[in-house]
């Protein structure tokens, strides 16, 4: 239950937690403020029933003009006979007004653009008005659609669904620049992403948006090269990462594929190639140094296999806890960076906030003999004493970090941490031409 302009919302038992939440939210807006909700899936789906009669209860109880719903549909092209068909926009707005909703705005995917009668003939047999039918064509880059919507005056009707004013013109030129620097950079360079899940790229979408972001304020197009680490072995590894100007070994779960990544590791630290890795990414740097640098070479982390040196290890109080996933370490922490490290340069400042979801750590009891041998504990939890960030003195850009940077990222403020590996990939690929 949530309080929204001295309304009740309540919302069925059964929807999930995650939209409970957002719901319960409501009760701390203030005035004129907008929360958006995407709803994913197809309409007539099983699976969606549950979340399409949330927002049919949610409209219902907060009021008509307290609400917008913006619903998306595909507008297909029949190459054959050259036409654009509304069939499919008419029977899936039929669909949601069997489960009693009206969309008030309609946005129509299409590969060719729309012309003024298709969209008045949509308008009156979806009964929406004919300024609510908006066109989203096919574009280079998903960054493109906001700048789109803008020029169809979207943000517009949406405000004047919610009886909102809509004085100020929204400044849309640093986006603008953005999109341009996306679509046409000065440079290109390659980076290996070494994971386990690479036959599925949208595994790693959070990451691939943030090359995105870090690439624009490079002025470079990151050209991301998935490599499978269960295929990498000590007698292939040269040719998978060779020829790249940076690798960025992956998070993940489990042993499988483990030292594939491992191996990427030793060869981007013996290569002086740029490296970043990322949770399980940084895990496989720890495991890689322990190794091949200190010498443990049954060195491993617990969560893989039992070990007499487990460098990679779950906290003492961790161990035990079990319930609703206790042991994981989820959400923002806080973490302290050393002056003078690469990660403090990137940042521009010693204190961060960063996500996490993970349950391992770097296991304290072995950091003095990484630090004398050169691998550099350089983030630090101020709270707890957790290493959550690694380098290593010497390498042009080693980093490992516990945390996920990748997280964070947005257009107009890209993650620290890509911005400056992808700068190093960079300076490293032109050293090497």
């Amino acid at each position: 239950k949530g309080e929204y302009l001295g309304k009740t919302v309540q919302v069925i038992p059964h929807i999930t937690d995650e939209i409970k939440r957002r719901i319960q939210l409501l009760g701390q807006t203030k005035k004129y403020d907008v929360i958006i909700t995407e709803i994913g899936g197809t309409v007539g789906d099983i699976e969606s029933l549950p979340f399409i009669e949330s927002v049919r209860q949610l409209r219902y109880q907060l009021g008509h003009r307290n609400t917008a719903l913006v619903h998306l549909t595909l507008i297909p092209y029949m190459a054959a006979s050259g036409e654009l068909k509304t069939k499919p926009t008419q029977h899936s707005v039929k669909a949601l007004l069997e489960n009693g909703l009206q969309p008030d705005i309609l946005v129509l995917r299409t590969e060719h653009p729309l012309t003024p009668a298709l969209r008045r003939k949509v308008a009156l047999f979806c009964n929406v008005d004919a300024n609510a039918v908006m066109e989203s064509i096919d574009v280079p880059t998903i960054y493109e659609v906001p700048l789109r919507m803008h020029a169809q005056h979207l943000d517009e009707v949406v405000l004047d669904k919610l009886s909102l004013p809509s004085e100020q013109e929204p400044d849309m030129a640093a986006w603008s620049d953005f999109v341009e620097r996306v679509k046409h950079p000065s440079r290109r360079v390659e980076i290996a992403l070494v994971g386990k899940y690479t036959e599925l790229p949208d595994a790693y979408k959070s990451i691939c948006e943030s090359f995105v972001h870090a690439g624009a304020m490079n002025d470079c197009k990151v050209k991301l090269r998935y490599v499978n680490s269960e295929k990498i072995t000590r007698d292939n590894v040269e040719a998978q990462l060779g020829k790249m100007a940076g690798i960025l070994v992956a998070p993940g779960f489990g042993n499988r594929g483990i030292e594939g990544k491992i191996e990427a590791v030793r060869f981007a630290r013996e290569n002086n190639i740029p490296f970043l890795g990322i949770c399980l990414g940084m895990q496989c740097a720890v495991i890689e140094f322990a190794r091949n640098v200190l010498g443990l070479a049954d060195a491993n982390s617990s969560e893989m296999e039992p070990t007499p040196h487990p460098v990679i290890d779950l906290m003492e109080e961790q161990k035990g806890v079990t319930a609703k996933g206790g042991t994981m370490r989820l959400g923002a922490y806080p973490c302290q960076l050393k002056k003078g490290s690469r990660v403090a340069a990137a940042y521009g400042k010693l204190n961060v906030s960063e996500r996490h979801r993970h349950r391992y750590e770097f296991n304290s009891d072995y950091l003095a003999q990484f630090e004398n041998a050169g691998m550099k504990a350089v983030g630090i939890n101020p709270d707890t004493g957790l290493v959550e960030v690694v380098e290593i003195e010497g390498h042009p850009w080693f980093v490992g970090t516990q945390y996920h940077p990748e997280y964070k990222s947005t257009v107009q403020s890209p993650s620290p941490l890509f911005v400056a590996f992808v700068g190093a990939a960079l300076k490293y690929d032109a050293q090497k031409k």
